[in-house]
């Protein structure tokens, strides 16, 4: 809106003076008579005659090393070339100030390069090889961090090697000739007694028990930082500082879960470290799986929460942000060790929780794409619709617990799947172990069955097609009390063939109270009917898994947006052979329109109301004429059809286009952290299972605000104390008292030792006044599990 006439501008812009150019938001240049003045940011940065050239190219090189413009506008607004500017940089590299004014006579046809290396610049690579970084070493001379990083890169500078962590001794002096060819300590010549002593080595926090860090304040990790950037370093050790109402410290209850896991050793032995770094492989790990417990909803969110507060939960000064945490999963992903990850935790899983496994429910999840490239096509069911998608079949214990993943090439069906899944399983298993597999009607293959029993597993699931239907008089009702509840069915059952009577299976129909009827098949002739019928219908454990995945564990939405090259020889679906099918089904729709006009004009005609003889033999004719057509086109796109294959290479399918997957390998690991992280939260639920009638209902949701609680943290001499806030009601309040109660068995967890454990063991000292629940660590475990407690 403009503004009325009697207002007045609260603060003009002024205008320029005549002779004034600006060459960006930052630099302009003033010319009076035959003077001449450059401002930066309005304070002057060089006056000079016009006719003094010198001091002309000398501003022009000093404003683009100073990074305050780029050659192009500063030679543009000066009346010169880029490429004038850039030969003025290289004169006053070359030969310093005086090299800036024209030389007498002819110019030579190849300007004189001094070979020795500029004051400044070996300065830069002196401070360099003391380790300092490019900030450091710019605000030490007076520079730009850009004008520093131009300076390293024309002199070609190099960062030294990485010590290895592993020999016990420096390298030998014949290693030097293995390094770069242009290395700080080839272009800067030290005097031998001006050289720094070789730092000495510190031990692998991981292997030496007695490991400590070097900072004394908690909350200031420098030390341990430097020592991780010269490679002194593989992990950062936990160091806790005294802290009033820390927000979501209750998240250390699932510490020991985390431990009886197994992840932590598991992946040691698997990926060995991340390589000298501050946060480090154990780290890494730790801090996603209680970013997944606290319901981060994806990496770019933790910018909202403070960095500072959850460094403090585990030990550190802050916690791994978005760029460091998506880069050591990059690196972890590199290494490809997330399959033998997941199936050593699996095998750690079955040897602890093996009396769940009668049952194994299996079953897909589709997770949509919606990225701009070209993938396989999966059916998303809770869209109703096929698009862009990749496939994972995960494997349940009979309680929902997820066991492994697996997933699938190209989408491929269960069918196909089945085989290699159980395969997986009965390593997992073992040779003799006998289990039953549940899943639903995408299985459904009664060759495949045969096999499954052939590999020592039973089957269950429903049963698809048509079936005879049963009458009502003759099921019968049975009512039991499984896993702790009430259940009630109406039942038949009855024996059953297939192939040809090759294959005996028992059929279990349950019948509904608005007469639906399902049919449920299972080669286990052992077990109640209402065993049967209940086991089938439990599957559902399986689909709240899948929301509740979705729903709650979002850390690893869009973890990654990589591609990896597909098999060029894939069998796929004809893509031209679907578009003919496609047309053909439009042409017999428009068959059957003709041929319902037909009829109806016929019957117009019989009742004789509209059409005279001659008018029905006219549109009896157009309509023959119409369906001939038809018939016509019919029958040459059918053969059309016949001469193309139903299937061919997916290079074929896709010409012209780029034969790619989604890289599935961080998606694999991440899934596997969030199965970890699941088990734990059900290790817990189960704790307080005998103590919490509501545990169906409101289990996972007591967790949850128990992770979310906040708490004191109070390191001593000998022990972690931590105290929790009571939750928002009483009877929560004492639940949570019986859930440290319950950690402090040793039994709760089996396989957990004081040997094993992270940050040490949590026990109950007391309950205070105020219901507030209180758990402390011994200080000799947590430095036998190379964790450190300290005073700020």
């Amino acid at each position: 809106m403009d503004p009325a006439p009697h207002q007045k501008e609260f603060l003009a812009c002024p205008t320029p003076s005549p002779g004034t150019v600006l060459v960006n938001d930052r630099i302009c240049v003033q010319t009076e008579e035959n003077q001449r003045v450059i401002f930066v940011h309005g304070v002057a940065f060089s006056h000079y005659s016009i006719e003094d050239r010198s001091a002309e190219a000398y501003a022009m090189v000093m404003l683009f090393e100073e990074g305050y413009a780029d050659q192009n506008d500063i030679a543009r607004c000066l009346g010169y070339s880029a490429r004038s500017l850039r030969r003025y940089q290289e004169r006053l590299r070359a030969g310093g100030l005086s090299a800036l004014g024209r030389p007498r006579g002819r110019p030579a046809a190849n300007f004189p390069v001094r070979k020795e290396i500029h004051q400044r610049d070996r300065t830069i690579l002196r401070l360099k090889a003391k380790g300092m970084s490019n900030r450091w070493v710019a605000g030490r001379l007076g520079l730009s961090e850009t004008a520093v990083r131009k300076s390293l890169r024309r002199l070609g500078w190099k960062p030294c090697p990485e010590p290895d962590l592993n020999l016990p001794f420096p390298p030998e002096a014949d290693s030097q000739a293995e390094q770069p060819p242009v290395l700080a300590s080839k272009l800067v010549e030290t005097p031998p007694s001006a050289a720094e002593p070789t730092p000495r080595k510190m031990a692998h926090p991981q292997n030496n028990s007695a490991a400590k860090s070097l900072d004394s304040n908690p909350l200031d990790r420098s030390m341990d930082r430097l020592l991780a950037a010269m490679g002194l370093l593989d992990d950062a050790l936990p160091v806790f500082a005294p802290t009033r109402n820390l927000p979501r410290a209750g998240v250390l209850l699932a510490i020991p879960a985390l431990v009886a896991s197994g992840l932590l050793a598991t992946a040691e032995k698997i990926y060995g470290g991340l390589g000298p770094a501050f946060y480090g492989l154990r780290t890494t790990l730790v801090a996603y799986v209680l970013l997944v417990l606290l319901r981060i909803p994806r990496p770019e969110t933790l910018k909202g929460y403070p960095p500072g507060e959850l460094g403090r939960i585990v030990g550190l000064d802050r916690m791994p942000e978005v760029k460091t945490l998506r880069r050591k999963l990059a690196r972890l992903a590199s290494l490809k060790g997330s399959h033998q990850l997941g199936r050593d935790i699996a095998r750690h899983r079955i040897a602890e929780r093996g009396k769940v496994l009668g049952f194994l429910y299996i079953d897909s999840h589709v997770r949509a794409y919606h990225g701009k490239h070209t993938i396989a096509k999966a059916y998303v069911t809770r869209m109703h619709l096929a698009a862009p998608a990749t496939t994972d079949y995960w494997v349940n214990d009979q309680r929902g617990d997820p066991l492994f993943v697996i997933t699938a090439d190209a989408n491929t069906a269960m069918t196909r799947m089945l085989i290699p899944v159980l395969n997986e399983v009965r390593e997992l298993l073992g040779p003799r172990r006998r289990s039953t597999v549940v899943f639903d009607r995408g299985g459904w293959s009664p060759k495949s069955f045969r096999n499954l029993l052939a590999m020592g597993f039973d089957i269950l699931t429903y049963r698809k097609g048509r079936t005879r239907h049963i009458a009502e008089n003759r099921f019968t009702p049975h009512k039991a009390r499984l896993d702790g509840r009430q259940v009630k069915y109406l039942l038949h059952e009855q024996p059953v063939r297939f192939l040809q009577g090759k294959l005996r299976l028992r059929q279990v129909t349950r019948l509904t109270g608005d007469g639906h009827q399902t049919p449920i098949l299972t080669s286990r002739w052992d077990l109640r009917v209402i065993v049967v019928a209940h086991r089938m219908f439990e599957r559902w454990r399986q689909e709240n898994f899948f929301k509740y995945l979705r729903e709650e564990y979002l850390i690893d939405a869009l973890t990654d947006y990589q591609v990896e090259p597909d098999d060029p020889t894939r069998s796929v679906p004809n893509p031209a052979r679907k578009a003919v099918e496609k047309e053909l089904q439009t042409a017999r729709a428009h068959l059957r329109k003709l041929q319902e006009h037909y009829g109806a004009t016929a019957i117009d005609y019989i009742d004789g109301d509209t059409l005279s003889p001659a008018g029905f033999e006219m549109a009896e004719e157009k309509n023959r004429m119409a369906i001939d057509k038809a018939k016509g086109r019919i029958e040459k796109l059918e053969a059309r059809r016949g001469s193309l294959p139903p299937r061919v290479p997916l290079a074929d399918a896709r010409k012209g286009q780029e034969v790619v997957k989604l890289s599935t390998e961080r998606k694999h690991l991440t899934n596997v952290l969030k199965m970890i992280a699941y088990q734990m939260e059900s290790d817990l639920v189960e704790l307080v299972r005998p103590h919490y009638k509501r545990v169906d209902d409101e289990g996972r949701t007591f967790i949850q605000m128990a992770m979310q609680d906040t708490a004191d943290i109070e390191p001593t001499e000998d022990e972690l104390r931590i105290t929790l806030a009571p939750l928002s009601s009483p009877h929560r309040s004492r639940i949570l008292e019986v859930l440290c109660q319950e950690l402090k068995d040793e039994d709760a967890f089996p396989g957990y030792s004081a040997a094993n454990a992270l940050f040490g063991y949590i026990h109950v000292l007391k309950q205070k006044a105020d219901r507030s629940s209180t758990a402390h660590v011994r200080s000799s475990e947590i430095r036998n599990f190379s964790a450190k407690t300290g005073r700020s």
